[in-house]
């Protein structure tokens, strides 16, 4: 495993104390956490972003699916309304 050494401003470090404090977990385990929390939703982003593009340009399997994905949602719509 490798190992990663951070210097964090006063501030984040005290934002960083009062999530330890909430989840009374360790430093390291909260602060790893929060790392894979936030490369999660970046790569989600750029997926996103690399869809939007895509579809923009008008490429027909990113439309498909967005059709897929739409069907999903109001599937999932549905399921709620019954």
């Amino acid at each position: 495993m490798a190992r990663l050494n951070l210097t964090l401003d006063d501030d984040t470090f005290r934002r960083l104390d009062r999530h330890i404090k909430r989840a009374g977990k360790p430093r390291a385990a909260l602060a790893r956490e929060l790392l894979c929390e936030a490369l999660a939703q970046r790569e989600a982003a750029e997926r996103r972003k690399q869809l939007a593009a895509d579809y923009a340009a008008g490429r027909g399997a990113a439309r498909a699916l967005l059709r897929d994905l739409e069907a999903g949602q109001l599937d999932l719509m549905d399921d709620e309304d019954a």
